[in-house]
């Protein structure tokens, strides 16, 4: 009988501290909105004398032994869409969320040493298509209705309204009532995109502007300005002189500039404003210009001369007697024709 004796069996164990690996994840749920951008963020930890040789995220835990996960900047439907930020963690930066996003992510590691660690727990994202439909464009007046298939609380430009309901209702909507609207989920932190109400009105607070805003003397320039509010904006100015002549079409623009300014431009002007929606006139502004005697004429009679005499100003030539008055006042003075 033989004996026969085989050799033991060497069985080296790899024994790794716990506590020298890990991935820590902040938060571990995110409940996003469809199209809207979202952060995982991460710490992580490994032994002292090892060296990390590459980081990355991945949608997958480890399949077969051998095959690694990828790397989302290799998956064509994340590269144009991811970030990795490093700063004091790592972060997963992914923007445009779509419906197919919604999985559980991973952040891994590889060291010098061919380790390659990946936390457990993961971040799960979850997608939600939450929105506010309603009209894009509207007229004043109209009735606008709002709509949003969950408990939550209504927002104009960023500001908290009143309504808890799905539906958000405008009664005779005005220009006041334009602007971003969202809603968001009571309790979560969940808000949907905004959508912009237009609200379109004819031209409104029309007034008119003259400068120089003091005296007005002949000769000068002058510009008329027409200001109002519309939407959309307004399109056309005219503007209209009302004098001696009746109501006249003087200008197109919303600026009228008037140079060496006669008397004759004296009258009340009226500017009148025009959108798509409909137009609307200021109320008249009145315009004087000031100028110096004309026409001036002397008219003398036997009580004239014996009461007023030293109202008159007399002028002498040098080889005939002639005689004139002359008029004036602050803006200038004129003389008389001889008499």
């Amino acid at each position: 009988m033989s004996l026969q004796i085989t050799p033991p069996t060497l069985i080296v164990l790899l024994i790794v501290n716990a506590q020298d690996w890990g991935v820590i994840y902040r938060p571990e749920y995110i409940c996003a909105l469809k199209g809207s951008t979202v952060t995982m963020d991460c710490t992580y930890s490994y032994p002292a004398d090892h060296t990390v040789k590459k980081t990355f995220w991945t949608k997958s835990l480890p399949p077969a032994a051998g095959v690694d996960p990828p790397d989302l900047l290799d998956d064509p439907e994340y590269r144009d869409r991811i970030q990795y930020l490093r700063d004091k963690s790592y972060r997963l930066s992914l923007r445009d969320v779509k419906e197919n996003d919604q999985s559980k992510y991973y952040f891994r590691f590889i060291t010098d040493k061919g380790v390659k660690y990946q936390g457990a727990h993961g971040v799960y994202l979850s997608v939600t298509g939450l929105q506010v439909e309603g009209p894009e464009r509207v007229m004043e007046g109209d009735k606008v209705t709002l709509t949003y298939t969950s408990i939550q609380t209504w927002y104009r430009n960023g500001a908290s309204l009143s309504s808890r309901t799905e539906q958000l209702y405008l009664r005779s909507v005005s220009r006041e009532d334009a602007g971003r609207y969202s809603c968001a989920v009571l309790d979560l932190n969940l808000h949907s995109p905004e959508v912009t109400l237009n609200v379109r009105y004819p031209p409104k607070s029309i007034s008119v502007s003259i400068s120089p805003s003091g005296e007005i003397v002949e000769g000068s320039s002058v510009t008329l300005t027409c200001s109002s509010d519309g939407n959309p904006p307004v399109q056309k100015y005219t503007w209209f002189k009302k004098g001696d002549k009746g109501v006249q079409q003087k200008f197109t623009g919303q600026i009228y500039s008037i140079k060496n300014i006669r008397s004759a431009d004296s009258g009340e002007y009226q500017c009148m404003a025009t959108n798509t929606q409909g137009s609307q006139s200021s109320e008249y502004k009145s315009l004087t210009v000031l100028y110096p005697p004309k026409r001036i004429s002397v008219s003398i009679s036997p009580s004239v001369m014996e009461t007023h005499l030293w109202n008159i100003t007399w002028y002498k030539g040098s080889s005939l007697v002639n005689t004139s008055v002359r008029s004036s006042n602050k803006h200038g003075e004129k003389y008389s024709d001889n008499c």
